[in-house]
């Protein structure tokens, strides 16, 4: 009888622990996405004596020449870690800065189809003739952030900063701020020759 009572009370006892871990109170979370390990960078300067112009760049970061005949002053600002170039553009300003300039600020608003917003944040260097403009684009844009920079009379450098995948602003979030940065001290430290 002892044993009889020990099987029906073991055999409950499993009965009732199927039954209560089969309802659990777990909630669907959201996707997750892997956590990035941001290098510390420090900044050296492009200063090439064949290129109209100077700049600071992260280390983190190479430089990949992209002249042609037309273009001879073209690069990009490559993050081989983080699969992001910012793709940089230079034009010889001469008696056309209307037309460049509004190219390039075409080019940044044929992304309000995915922007969300696009803000403009504008950089006045007068001693040193630096007149530049931050766009930043919210959303699940091609593009996160653009810039153009200018004397206004002789040059005019642009560029956009890119990630080699679908654009998915969340996941890309901690790098375009990141990147950002060096951006801003491109900025600060651009000269011209």
């Amino acid at each position: 009888m002892k044993r009889s009572r020990l099987l029906v009370i073991s055999i409950m006892t499993a009965i009732i622990t199927v039954i209560t871990s089969g309802c659990s109170n777990d909630v669907p979370r959201p996707r997750g996405y892997f956590r990035i390990a941001l290098q510390e960078k420090e900044y050296v300067k492009f200063d090439n004596d064949s290129f109209p112009y100077i700049f600071d760049y992260a280390n983190v970061a190479n430089i990949e020449r992209k002249p042609t005949k037309e273009e001879p002053y073209w690069i990009d600002v490559v993050y081989p870690r983080h699969n992001a170039r910012i793709y940089c553009s230079y034009k010889h300003v001469d008696g056309n800065f209307r037309e460049v300039n509004e190219d390039a600020r075409s080019f940044v608003y044929k992304h309000t189809i995915k922007a969300d917003d696009i803000t403009e944040q504008p950089y006045v260097d007068d001693s040193n003739k630096v007149y530049a403009l931050l766009y930043e684009l919210k959303g699940n844009t091609a593009s996160a952030i653009q810039f153009v920079a200018t004397d206004s009379v002789k040059h005019f450098f642009r560029g956009a900063l890119y990630f080699d995948n679908t654009p998915n602003q969340d996941s890309v979030a901690p790098v375009r701020e990141y990147i950002r940065e060096d951006i801003i001290r491109m900025l600060e430290s651009l000269r011209w020759r």
